[in-house]
């Protein structure tokens, strides 16, 4: 009896990327930059909001091309503490035989 296979499909587990990068930041970008350009109605508005557009494009490309979960990676590093200090718990209280055993 052979072994039974199940092909997994690379379709189904690709990243969510658009353009090359990561979707919600490129689409954030792009409404900000489009928001800038529609409010002001300047020239020079436009220029900065199209060169803000294609820096932030090809710095969120670079991101997915290294790691394309950067963006997740990043903001739960951001939520660790910058120390942890060496014990179990912040409510924990040191017995008498912890006391002795280090001396």
């Amino acid at each position: 009896m052979a072994i039974r296979t199940i092909p997994i499909r690379r379709a189904g587990n690709r990243e969510n990327l658009f353009m090359g990068g990561d979707r919600e930041l490129v689409l954030l970008c792009g409404l900000m930059a489009a928001a800038m350009i529609f409010s002001a109605q300047d020239f020079k508005a436009f220029v900065f909001g199209v060169g803000l557009w294609i820096a932030a494009l090809y710095v969120f490309r670079l991101m997915a091309k290294s790691d394309p979960k950067m963006r997740h990676v990043y903001l739960r590093q951001r939520r660790y503490r910058e120390y942890y200090a060496p014990r179990s718990t912040p409510f924990r209280v040191n017995g008498r035989a912890e006391e002795v055993q280090f001396r």
